[in-house]
């Protein structure tokens, strides 16, 4: 089982990760999106697509652009559609 903890706070939890280039994705419905908010940063990647961010939010505390996820992937990403990885800070355990 992995979890994604920052602040002390488990973001996300699952035993059905998908791991690309070291960074495992989390299904949606596995993520604790009450500590997540939309942002406007994206970036592109060649071969996944249009990343899209949110900052994560704990006890008052943000962690900027800290979790991206795919929208709309392109077809050789198309298996982590919507799934959510994280960095700057937040452990994945």
């Amino acid at each position: 089982m992995k979890k994604a903890v920052w602040n002390g706070k488990v973001i996300a939890e699952s035993d059905q990760t998908k791991v690309i280039e070291g960074n495992n994705y989390f299904p949606p419905e596995s993520v604790r999106q009450v500590y997540l908010k939309e942002t406007d940063y994206h970036t592109t990647c060649p071969w996944k697509g249009k990343a899209s961010y949110y900052n994560v939010l704990v006890d008052g505390e943000i962690n900027r652009n800290a979790a991206w996820y795919y929208p709309e992937p392109k077809e050789a990403a198309s298996e982590i559609k919507g799934y959510v990885a994280f960095w700057n800070g937040v452990k994945v355990e």
